[in-house]
């Protein structure tokens, strides 16, 4: 099992992560230990039971891809309050009438005691459903929310931008050239892996080798070729150094003239790359010069802001581009950046509870996805239900137990096959989800006892509401 390990120097600068959530999370936590204090009531009598889902599609997205799942799990095992995280706290005037107890005992012996269900990462999932559940002490559950909502949000938003793009492309090689546009150095790093999980070769980001396994390249900077006074002279100092891994930069001047010299090194490199101007005219005229001059094995790899609609459009136009290197817009998804990813209380102590305001109905009570295929192995309909429900006959359950009282009880796949498993598992999802525009053909079925246990609750509520 390969989770991001212990910070190294300078990587994250050893942030103690307990801390990376929403002050109202403590707040609440330390009024939930209060009261459980002055009611003579532990934590095992205290349990709450909290749904995380996404509320809506991103927009033009059919489906999305679950991701960042082994950075949560990661987090719930290993975030502790330190001495000096409980002393920042202590000295905080909000919490002036919390029972030193809370600072002295529980915090410093603070491990997270969570019951956790999970999708598999590389799933394709919709709005409303699941995609993990989490079961246990008020204060472990309510604590947990800000940093599963973060890792979770952004993987799958990347991943599931990657998965538009690794539709589109096929089987050309797809790298992954965001760090530099990616909102923290830190995003960097889960782009390449949430993009990798999606099917991408490769990244551009060092770090994402080093800790992820996730196979780093590049070629050369504009700036490499500026450094000389001629062209010619950056290539074969690059071709020295490097030889059959060079990757020419050919667009710093003129594209074609510049393919033209990098025929010189034959078959000897692996490729040329073009950042610049018309990609489809100047792939076409370079795979030209590079045929005519006995260079078929040379590949020409293409970047310049592209996304899964550049792609599509140069694919359709035949250009003969054997690889893309996409940055700004896989990672930070830039034609809709954000993804309403929720974390909501659906039973406390065994009983259910519901959400009501408008437009935001939560499905109440401990629940379970079920998915159904059709006789050739294609996905046909997600039906949701509670966990007491019955199993639909020759269905596939979805969340899976990852963690008890905090205890790993399911094994954590190496990224290489959380890839292989969304590869094979993305083929059973119909092409009309795949399309590049809002087509939205899924509709969550809700099974009769939730459709009921919702309505009973909803009228409840809304009956009190209007009394009171």
């Amino acid at each position: 099992m390969k989770i991001m390990g212990e910070p190294k120097s300078g990587f994250i600068n050893d942030i103690n992560l307990v801390l990376a959530t929403d002050f109202y999370q403590l707040t609440m936590g330390a009024a939930y230990y209060q009261d459980n204090l002055e009611n003579s009531r532990k934590d095992e009598n205290d349990i709450a039971v909290f749904d995380l889902f996404i509320r809506k599609y991103p927009k033009n997205r059919n489906y999305l891809i679950f991701a960042g799942l082994e950075q949560a799990i990661y987090y719930l095992q290993n975030a502790r309050f330190t001495e000096k995280t409980i002393n920042f706290l202590r000295q905080k005037e909000v919490f002036k009438n919390i029972d030193s107890s809370f600072f002295d005992n529980y915090l410093p012996n603070f491990k997270f005691k969570l019951d956790v269900w999970a999708m598999k990462e590389g799933n394709f999932f919709f709005p409303l459903e699941p995609i993990m559940r989490v079961q246990g002490p008020m204060f472990h559950a309510q604590l947990a929310e800000t940093y599963l909502l973060n890792t979770i949000n952004y993987q799958t938003i990347v991943a599931s931008k990657a998965s538009r793009i690794k539709n589109i492309a096929s089987d050309k090689v797809l790298l992954e050239f965001g760090t530099r546009r990616s909102h923290s150095p830190l995003a960097g790093v889960y782009a390449a892996r949430a993009s990798y999980i999606a099917g991408f070769n490769g990244t551009s980001n060092v770090v994402a080798d080093l800790e992820l396994g996730i196979n780093s390249s590049g070629t050369m900077a504009h700036s490499f070729v500026q450094r000389f006074d001629d062209e010619k002279e950056s290539f074969d100092l690059y071709y020295k150094i490097y030889g059959k891994n060079s990757i020419l930069l050919i667009d710093t001047y003129d594209t074609e003239k510049a393919a033209k010299i990098a025929c010189k090194y034959e078959n000897n490199i692996k490729g040329v790359r073009i950042d610049s101007g018309d990609l489809i005219e100047h792939a076409k005229k370079v795979r030209k010069i590079l045929d005519d001059n006995g260079c078929k094995e040379v590949m020409i790899v293409a970047s310049s802001d592209l996304n899964e609609y550049k792609i599509k459009h140069i694919i359709d136009n035949n250009a003969p581009i054997d690889a893309f290197g996409v940055g700004t817009e896989l990672a930070t998804s830039r034609d809709d950046p954000t993804i309403a990813g929720v974390y909501k209380l659906i039973e406390y102590n065994g009983r259910p509870k519901i959400k009501i305001s408008e437009e935001k109905l939560t499905y109440p009570g401990k629940k379970q996805i079920y998915r159904i295929y059709n006789e050739r192995g294609i996905f046909k309909e997600d039906i949701l239900m509670l966990d007491d429900d019955k199993a639909p006959p020759n269905s596939e359950v979805l969340l899976i137990p990852i963690m008890e009282k905090g205890i790993l009880i399911s094994k954590i796949p190496q990224l290489m096959e959380i890839q292989q498993y969304y590869l094979k598992n993305i083929k059973k999802l119909p092409g009309e989800y795949k399309t590049l525009d809002e087509n939205h053909v899924f509709k969550l079925k809700i099974s009769k006892k939730l459709r009921e246990l919702t309505n009973s609750l909803s009228s409840k509520y809304s009956k009190s509401h209007l009394e009171n």
